[in-house]
């Protein structure tokens, strides 16, 4: 607590809610980040006021959440951006809600949650549609999927200056993956203006352009967007071979190294012009890292890269991954579990780990194996488990994490030759697939994971030890969508063999290229 000029925040949590419903006082929730200028300048400018701290300290409970800790109360309460500022019943349903909000606009929005909880009381609050509870809208896997979502890198594409959508330009690393294989053109065009605009002269990538040309970008470096963009920009060279592709995906890792590593694993953020750097190591993060830069090792044999993947992969193992597969999202008492956004990652990184390294699979399944058990909902997953204070125990089912998931799972499938963990990622994305014809580019992932669903899957399964110019060749001889299975008994001996398909077992690299171009035609 401070004293009564300052804001007397509380930590998230039911003691919170509870001293709400005690004292008959809504709830101020503060959602805020350490990246954020705009969060700092409210702290400062709006909370720091002292007329408007003691009406807060008076009539609510003020609770600040910082929403990388927090990811599940960040997609429950988030406004549209950060800060949000949420007003809720002390059961944790929603009263209204802005973003940012200067001293003047705060105390009108005060007033007005005021009169609203004196006459309406816990009756005000609601519940988001997206939590009510509701079916997902379920439908067949086809590939009418990847037929419209290809059909939107069209509809949505921006031919003047690169990348989809009018407005704001984000990197959307996995739709640029999706058009990677179906429209090289306009993938490689987008990765031009991100490399332009968007990966600073000083290292490491820019959140988002705020302007359709790219221009006046959001200056904070998350790692979770840098890890997407430096797997985008591996992937890109596989595909072109381009050495500017390389090369900006090792000047993401170099600043990834320098900004974020903290000793044992990467940071968080580092916010705008390089001040307040969060070296708080999640898993969700540090699982997205290594699978890119295992990604970029396995195209160019980096080692700087594949050590920095191991080195945060031996992080996750001993420290954020526990033995029965329960994954934890930091390495604190309090911290979360079993968060589907971490589990999907996690479970991605260690299958990529196997394909490279050699080794991983068993991490993967375990954890892969409890988070269908814990998460499993209604075909899709939930994003937690089915508990917490107020909204966190009603099931949100983000699309975007299911997908994640879902492409895990398709590549624990091919890794361990089990067909359930394809038919649950089968469920999975077929969970959604009623809604098919309103998704558009942003959720291009979606139908890359219904693709590898529809069509039979290109496994290479290849008989010699890690690191062999045989599994090199088959790292690098296909699409980012391909698995390759190391030290595998299903090819003969000293060779490579594509799974299920009629041809010959490779012995050389140019053998297994030409078997993997002939079943691709």
């Amino acid at each position: 607590m401070t004293d009564d000029t300052r804001v007397q925040w509380r930590e998230w949590s039911a003691d919170a809610l509870a001293e709400a419903e005690r004292t008959g006082r809504p709830v101020l929730l503060f959602l805020t980040a350490t990246w954020c200028d705009d969060c700092h300048r409210m702290l400062v400018e709006t909370f720091g006021e002292p007329r408007i701290a003691a009406n807060v300290n008076d009539g609510f409970v003020p609770v600040k959440v910082d929403v990388d800790r927090e990811p599940r109360v960040r997609e429950r309460y988030n406004m549209g951006g950060f800060p949000s500022t949420v007003f809720t019943t002390p059961s944790g349903e929603l009263l209204t809600g802005a973003t940012y909000l200067g001293p003047d606009g705060f105390r009108s929005v005060l007033d007005r949650v005021r009169e609203t909880w004196d006459e309406r009381g816990e009756d005000a609050g609601r519940v988001p549609r997206a939590l009510a509870g509701n079916d997902t809208p379920g439908g067949p896997v086809t590939n009418a999927i990847e037929e419209h979502l290809a059909g939107q890198l069209d509809a949505q594409w921006d031919p003047d200056f690169a990348g989809w959508g009018d407005d704001a330009k984000f990197p959307m690393p996995r739709t640029v993956e999706f058009a990677l294989k179906r429209d090289r053109y306009k993938a490689t065009q987008t990765l031009d203006a991100i490399e332009r605009n968007l990966v600073d002269d000083d290292g490491g990538v820019f959140r988002y352009a705020g302007a359709r040309d790219w221009s006046n970008p959001a200056r904070e470096k998350l790692l979770a967007d840098d890890a997407g963009v430096l797997r985008a920009f591996a992937n890109a060279y596989l595909y072109t071979g381009d050495e500017s592709y390389r090369e900006t995906a090792e000047s993401v890792h170099a600043f990834l190294d320098a900004e974020l590593w903290s000793g044992f694993a990467y940071g968080a953020s580092v916010g705008p012009d390089g001040e307040r750097t969060d070296l708080t190591a999640y898993a969700g993060g540090n699982a997205l890292a290594a699978d890119a830069l295992l990604t970029l090792a396995a195209y160019t044999d980096d080692e700087s890269a594949r050590r920095s993947a191991e080195d945060t992969l031996a992080y996750l193992r001993e420290t954020l991954v526990d033995d029965d597969g329960t994954v934890r999202h930091l390495d604190a008492d309090d911290a979360e579990a079993d968060l589907l956004e971490d589990v999907g990652r996690v479970t991605t990184a260690f299958c990529t780990a196997e394909s490279v390294l050699g080794d991983g699979v068993e991490v993967a399944r375990a954890v892969a194996d409890r988070g269908i058990d814990v998460l499993g909902d209604e075909g899709a997953f939930r994003d937690g488990p089915a508990s917490g204070p107020g909204l966190l125990d009603r099931p949100l089912r983000p699309i975007d994490g299911v997908v994640e998931f879902a492409d895990a799972l398709l590549d624990l499938a091919a890794l361990t030759g089990e067909d359930a963990y394809r038919e649950r990622a089968e469920d999975a994305v077929g969970a959604f697939a009623g809604a098919t014809d309103r998704m558009g580019a942003q959720v291009a992932g979606y139908g890359s994971v219904a693709a590898r669903l529809t069509r039979q899957p290109l496994v290479i399964d290849v008989n010699t030890p890690v690191g062999s110019d045989l599994h090199r060749a088959a790292l690098r001889v296909a699409d980012h969508e391909t698995v390759v299975v190391p030290d595998s008994d299903r090819a003969p001996e000293d060779a490579a063999s594509l799974r299920g398909r009629d041809a010959d077992p490779a012995e050389s690299p140019d053998a297994l290229m030409r078997r993997v171009a002939d079943a691709a035609q």
